[in-house]
């Protein structure tokens, strides 16, 4: 056993979905998690005790509780959501500030950073009608951008596309009204999504901390599979065993069916697809799940497996003024 192995890595929102999909996919590795939660008491903490993490208690808003929790970690995975009920997008970039700048005084060599794909390439699309998209791509590009600068020895940003998790049935993301409501969106038959597993989020957070030199600098724009709204209307039927069609709705009718605001901001990749592709994690030899394959293991055709606790899914910036899912 090397040194290095029994070294921690300190996870940000170990107890959300993309932290705590990495937490796993580092504990499955052999590499001890260090879960960073803000009350080590609650179920959600407990469970990631169980998994075989150690908690440390810290906020984001408290850079010293940041330090002292990055002090001897290997390595830092960092997700941050906008505080929708206060500081907003301001809230989300101070609290990647803290992280960044706790773990540079930690002495910490490695930090790798979730944020959303197409951040930092939205300049010439945000506007117009989606100008009020501005602050959520902004505050992600200016995180990128302190991640870029801040000296670290290696460093990774990952780029989830549309998390295949919005479209658990319990999630109330895609079907508001339950299966038997089928599919809500504003997303057109033919529009293709860049689909990712939040699994895939997690397992190449820890190929990049298992070997800090395989993805270092690499700003992997990540999707395990791309297809049209009617192919992943095909899917989920044959996964759920009921019909399903991809819909071709307005926003006055999926409002009324209950779609979330979050729906408003997913019509955009009607006009500007995201940029991730499953070609470019295979290019670096990441395994990926297909679309096919995580409604296969996901649903088992009840309808009701999944749950919609967590950070909110990628791609799915909030409409202004709204809460963020989960």
């Amino acid at each position: 056993m090397t040194t290095q192995s029994v070294v921690p890595v300190l996870v940000a929102g170990a107890t959300g979905r993309q932290g705590g999909a990495t937490a796993r996919a580092l504990i499955a590795a052999g590499i001890p998690v260090r879960a960073l939660v803000r009350d080590p008491a609650t179920d959600r903490a407990k469970a990631v005790e169980a998994l075989g993490a150690e908690l440390i208690t810290g906020d984001l808003d408290d850079p010293g509780s940041l330090r002292r929790a990055a002090e001897g970690a290997r390595a830092v995975f960092s997700v941050q959501m906008p505080d929708m009920d206060g500081r907003g997008f301001d809230g989300e970039v101070a609290q990647a500030v803290n992280l960044i700048e706790g773990a540079r005084a930690a002495g910490v060599p490695q930090f790798v950073h979730t944020s959303v794909s197409g951040a930092g390439q939205h300049v010439s699309w945000v506007k117009d009608q989606w100008a009020w998209m501005e602050p959520y791509y902004s505050a992600k590009a200016g995180i990128q951008d302190r991640v870029r600068e801040a000296g670290f020895t290696h460093w990774t940003l990952i780029k989830p596309g549309f998390f295949m998790e919005n479209f658990l049935p319990s999630a109330r993301i895609m079907f508001p009204r339950g299966v038997e409501g089928g599919l809500v969106t504003l997303l057109k038959p033919a529009t293709r999504l860049s689909l990712v597993a939040v699994a895939d989020i997690g397992t190449a957070a820890a190929a990049a901390i298992a070997g800090p030199e395989r993805l270092d600098r690499v700003e992997l724009e990540l999707a395990g599979d791309f297809l049209s709204m009617t192919d992943i209307a095909a899917t989920l039927s044959r996964a759920l065993g009921v019909e399903l069609t991809a819909p071709d709705m307005t926003g006055e009718e999926a409002t009324a069916a209950g779609m979330p605001d979050m729906g408003f901001a997913q019509a955009c990749i009607n006009e500007e697809p995201q940029p991730a592709r499953p070609g470019f994690a295979k290019d670096l030899g990441l395994p990926l799940t297909t679309f096919e394959r995580w409604a296969r293991d996901q649903l088992r055709g009840d309808g009701q497996q999944g749950t919609s606790s967590g950070d909110l899914s990628a791609a799915d910036a909030p409409r202004e003024g709204t809460r963020e899912s989960g």
